[in-house]
């Protein structure tokens, strides 16, 4: 199921991806429901996502800590 919830959460931030306040506020949720090893394949794809849309680059700070 756990493999299905990082599914999911990539779907959202893709779709959510024209809004920074909501795009931070999906990320923060992913960062407390997914597994270790799952937030560090979720940097990846969101450091694909701000490479396509330079302004989401303010909610990195929350992949950082």
């Amino acid at each position: 199921m756990a493999r299905a919830m990082y599914e999911y959460t990539k779907t959202i931030l893709s779709k959510v991806s024209f809004d920074t306040t909501l795009f931070c506020k999906e990320v923060q949720k992913a960062l407390q429901r997914l597994l270790p090893y799952e937030i560090e394949e979720l940097k990846v794809f969101i450091e694909s996502l701000v490479q396509q849309n330079p302004d989401l680059d303010q909610c990195l700070i929350y992949l950082k800590a």
